[in-house]
């Protein structure tokens, strides 16, 4: 499987388990699966809902900011990839 850098954690909110991605290529698609890899860290998932601005959103690309629910625990500066193929 191939994977792309497409963002960055830039917060993690532990009492609800979202985490605050900065998107810095390409885009992210509901549906999409990610890695996401830090000291750490390191699991996949399947992005299942977004929000920017508590808003729900299906996309989002580079530039934005997106609230992501996530199974484990992230830390600031961990990388998101997007995995294709």
């Amino acid at each position: 499987m191939e994977e792309k850098e497409i963002g960055e954690v830039s917060h993690y909110f532990t009492r609800i388990g979202v985490a605050a991605v900065k998107i810095t290529a390409d885009v992210l698609n509901v549906g999409d699966t990610i890695h996401i890899k830090g000291h750490t860290t390191d699991f996949q998932q399947v992005i299942e809902s977004m929000q920017i601005e508590h808003v729900q959103v299906k996309s989002a690309k580079a530039g934005e900011v997106i609230g992501l629910k996530v199974k484990e625990h992230v830390r600031e500066g961990d990388r998101v990839y997007k995995v294709t193929g």
